[in-house]
């Protein structure tokens, strides 16, 4: 099976997410300042979120992009994938009516965990049906950033409850490591195009 139907899809389920938690947000009634005091809370959440879903996104594109085929676990392990980042707008509107306090970022910090593993699963059966001729398994390597990333977002789940800010300085770092669409797929997508028309990157 290739890989188009499988990064459509993908491509249409968090545009919905992302419309969602847009929704959520609600304009305030009055014109000054201090109106808008109450919504800090939830348009940090959104923003966050919203940074946290393109990653997602942006990174999911490339490495489907990369693989040859998908399989049946791997359609599984995509749908697990976005199951949990479509939480994303539950967890925000919760945050936004809790404020920042340790359950809504514990919560969202399990979310965040759950689609962590969900991309790790993908990548898994992406690379096992294609088996030893896997560009992802060339591309990826060790896979320590995925797994970096996998316990530091677990760290903020209980670091939630001592100091929300704490967990939620953890997700803003986790996030400005794959901020930067991955290099190990942008460096082999540019090394195809470069031999596919060699002229061009003269």
């Amino acid at each position: 099976m290739k890989t188009d139907r499988l990064m459509a899809f993908t491509d249409g389920v968090l545009a919905i997410a992302i419309t969602i938690m847009v929704i959520d947000l609600h304009v305030p009634t009055a014109s000054h300042w201090e109106a808008i005091q109450p919504a800090v809370s939830v348009l940090a959440a959104y923003a966050l979120a919203f940074i946290n879903i393109g990653i997602f996104w942006t990174n999911h594109h490339h490495m489907v992009a990369t693989a040859r085929r998908v399989n049946g676990r791997a359609l599984w392990a995509n749908l697990f994938l976005l199951f949990w980042l479509t939480l994303m707008p539950f967890v925000i509107r919760w945050i936004g009516l809790a404020g920042v306090t340790p359950q809504p970022v514990a919560a969202y910090g399990a979310i965040t965990v759950m689609a962590a593993f969900g991309y790790m699963w993908l990548e898994r059966e992406l690379i096992l049906a294609e088996g030893t001729e896997s560009r992802i398994r060339a591309v990826v390597g060790s896979r320590e950033k995925e797994w970096v990333s996998f316990t530091l977002y677990g760290l903020g789940v209980p670091a939630a409850f001592f100091s929300p800010w704490i967990a939620i300085a953890l997700y803003i770092g986790v996030s400005s490591m794959w901020l930067v669409p991955d290099r190990r797929f942008e460096r082999w997508h540019s090394l195809q195009q470069s031999e596919a028309h060699p002229d061009k990157s003269r």
